[in-house]
Order: C-alpha cells, then structure tokens, then sequence
C-alpha cells in the first residue's frame, strides 16, 4: 500500500528520476553526516573548550570571594583578567533575566549547559554577539560580569562546513546529472525514432551511448529494416498480383461483351463481385504502400470525401469541423481510403451517413455516423479483426464483403500512431466510428 501511494508521487520522466536518484542519496547522507557526525564533532569539540575555560571562571570567582573587600576584589581580579584574556566587572549592573542563545547557534546550547555545570553560581549566560560570551555569576561582593571571545569555547564558524557540504554536494550532483543525461540523452532518441517509425515516419538514429543501449539502438534498426524490406517485398508482390489478376478479368469481360446479353448478365455480375473482391484484397494488403507524410489539412480531406459522395449521389453530410484547421503530418491518400471506407460501410448498412473532424493540440479525429442497425458492443473488438461479417448485426443484402472494411480503417489508423474506435452513434442511432490520430 504504501509503495502504490508513493508510486503516484514519482516523476514520469526519465531525466527527473535520474536526478532523484542522484540527489535523494546525496541529501541522505549529508543529513546522516550533519546530525551523527558534524554535530557530535563539534558538541564534544565545544564542551572540551568550554571545559577549558571554566577553570579560568571558576578561578575568577574564587578570587572575588576570597578578599574581604570590594576593593581588595577588585584589585586581586584586575591583575589576573588581563592576563586571562576576560574583560570584568564588579559589581556588574546589566544583569539579564535568561540566558540569551540565538536560534540558529548551532553550539550555543551546548556552551551555556557546560559552563552552568562547570562553575558554580552563575546568573546568566548571553551569546547575543556571537562573537562574545558573557557570564554573570554571584559572589559575596555582588554579580560579576565575565566578558571573553566566544573562539575560547567553541570551533570558531561550524556552520561554514555545512556550506561546503551543500556546495560541493550540489556542484557533484550537477556534474553526475550532465555525465548521466548523456547516458540517457540515446534512450530519449531511440524512444523518439521508435514512436515515429510507428507513426510511419522515418527518423534518422544513429546508436550512441553505452554498450547495453548501442545494443538495443541496434537492435531496433535492424528490426525497423526488416520491416522495411517486408513492407517493400509486399509491395512488389501487390503489383505483380494486381497485374496479373486484372489481366484475365479483363479477358473474361471482353469475352462476356461478346455473348448474348441475357446470357452474359449473370456472368457480369460475378465478374463485377470478383473485382470488388480483388480490390478489398489488395486494399487490406497494400494499407499505406506509396502515400508518404506531408502536411495536410484535416478538414480538405473530409470535404474532398463529402464532394464525392455528393456526386455519386449519395446521403452523406457534413456533421463538424472542429478546432484549428492547420496542417498536420498524415498520410492523405491513406486518410482518404480510410474515410472512404466508412462512408461505403455506413452506406451500406444504413441510409444516410455523417462525416466530420476534431483537431485538438494532441490528437486529430475523424469521425463517420450512420442510421443503420449498429454493432453490438461486446462485437466491437469482432468488427475489426479481417475477414469476420457480424452478419446478425449488420445487414448483408444490402452489399456483397468480406469483412475488411473496418480492418483496412484499423489498419490505416496504426500506421498513423492512432486507432480505430466503435461507437453507438447518439445523432443517427446507429453506429459511430472514429479515427484518432495523435499529433
């Protein structure tokens, strides 16, 4: 429990990580060091100090209770202050309430408790200039005051090496955070030439690194190559069947022109249906082959689909063109088959259709609604898998298939990074269909 608590509160990125695990352990320690060794160094330096000196206090006091007169007092302790190094007064007159220790003295607390147990009667302690402690401390002729360099009781600027532990702390967590971004700085490549390639866009990337990520860079080009020479094999293959299919349906209606055109008719028909069969085939197969990114607006694709349908007479209708229309990076033609095959679909299991895009900074949507009988939703993921008719669903009669029009759709949206979704469609009532594409 506590871990998935504190997974929430874990940077995303990589490079903020990296530089939590620098510093984390960097702060650790210096805390580590701070309280169980820096303070304990300097608390054990400072009561040896402050110990020191309470021999020289005590000894002063001594003095002052030994002579029977303030005078004779006062004598004795000015011929041995000036020696001693602490400035005196008796009787002193400025006496405060409690002992003074500034909040942030990091040895004051342990000075004031060692000079309390060191020398007997003591009034008060100030270590308000820290440059000077002042102790007031009863005697038979009144308080005297006892004035010395605060250096006499403790290591003279402790916090200074807190300083350089923060400085130098920061300034290797700097240097470990440039050494370990250029570590990183591959990985960030590769993971960018690999989103991409997936998008269908070409990076160049070049391995770079340590060994284990040159391995994986190399690892990824090779694997990016392949698929380049499979994508360009099929290709080839797609043309040579596209000929040599054609070829012979070409034959066959020529032949069929030839016959009586009553006897030809049905002959036609399975003519006409095995091109329409051939053309399914090889759209699925070809998906994206010879249609390259550029620059495209969103919404001339769907009004050069909407123009189309108008001319071939057909229900369809602008639904909305949502958001800023600037150019993004898509596959036009690839796009285009895509919306195509929607509009066909929704036509053919429906009566009127609707067509429309939303661009927003992260994501492009297409969009294609019908009036027809829908899919089921627990058939959604069914639809799109090639070669599958939801015949129960949607009506057959109205259109001979073989269940690729949505896979095609799916296809064409991986190869933008994106993906197909199925939808119940509110306006229409009958099935929506989306392609999302990420910027």
């Amino acid at each position: 429990m506590f871990f998935g608590w504190l997974k929430k509160y874990m940077p995303r990125g990589i490079y903020a990580r990296a530089a939590l695990i620098l510093i984390l352990p960097i702060l650790l320690l210096q805390l580590l060091v701070s309280v169980v060794f820096i303070q304990r160094h300097f608390d054990g330096v400072t009561r040896l100090m402050t110990s020191a000196v309470n021999i020289e206090l005590r000894f002063l006091v001594d003095t002052a209770n030994a002579e029977a007169g303030l005078d004779d007092a006062r004598a004795a302790i000015a011929m041995i202050d000036a020696p001693l190094q602490i400035t005196t007064a008796l009787p002193a007159d400025d006496v405060v309430a409690a002992d003074i220790k500034p909040f942030v003295d990091l040895t004051g607390a342990m000075v004031i408790e060692t000079l309390r147990r060191g020398v007997d009667d003591i009034l008060a302690v100030s270590l308000a200039d820290r440059r000077r402690v002042v102790v007031w401390a009863q005697t038979r002729h009144g308080p005297l005051k006892m004035d010395l360099s605060r250096r006499r009781v403790s290591a003279s600027n402790p916090h200074q090496l807190l300083v350089i532990m923060v400085v130098l702390g920061g300034l290797m967590t700097a240097i470990a955070y440039i050494f370990l971004r250029n570590q990183l700085r591959p990985i960030k490549r590769m993971a960018r030439a690999a989103a991409d390639y997936g998008k269908g866009r070409i990076t160049p990337f070049t391995p770079t690194g340590a060994v284990e990520v040159r391995a994986a860079g190399m690892a990824f080009l090779d694997m990016r190559n392949r698929l380049e020479r499979q994508t360009q094999s099929r290709t080839m293959m797609l043309s040579g069947v596209s000929h040599d299919l054609r070829t012979p349906l070409t034959r066959m209606r020529l032949g069929l022109s030839m016959l009586d055109p009553k006897d030809a008719e049905p002959l036609g028909h399975d003519v006409d249906d095995m091109e329409r069969l051939l053309d399914a085939f090889l759209d699925f197969a070809r998906s994206d082959a010879g249609d390259s990114l550029e620059p495209t607006s969103p919404s001339t694709i769907v009004q050069a689909v909407l123009d189309d349908a108008k001319r071939m007479g057909q229900d369809v209708s602008l639904g909305a063109i949502e958001g800023p229309d600037d150019p993004v990076g898509l596959r036009p033609l690839a796009i285009r088959r895509a919306m195509d095959n929607l509009v066909g679909n929704a036509l053919r299991y429906g009566t009127r259709a609707e067509i429309g895009v939303s661009v927003t900074d992260r994501a492009v949507r297409f969009w294609v609604e019908d009036d027809g009988p829908g899919i089921p939703a627990d058939r959604h993921d069914e639809a799109l898998s090639p070669f599958v008719r939801l015949d129960p669903a949607r009506n057959q009669d109205k259109g001979s298939g073989v269940g690729l029009g949505l896979s095609i759709v799916a296809d064409i949206a991986r190869t933008h990074g994106g993906v197909l979704r199925l939808s119940d469609s509110k306006r229409l009532g009958g099935l929506k269909a989306e392609v999302v594409l990420a910027r």
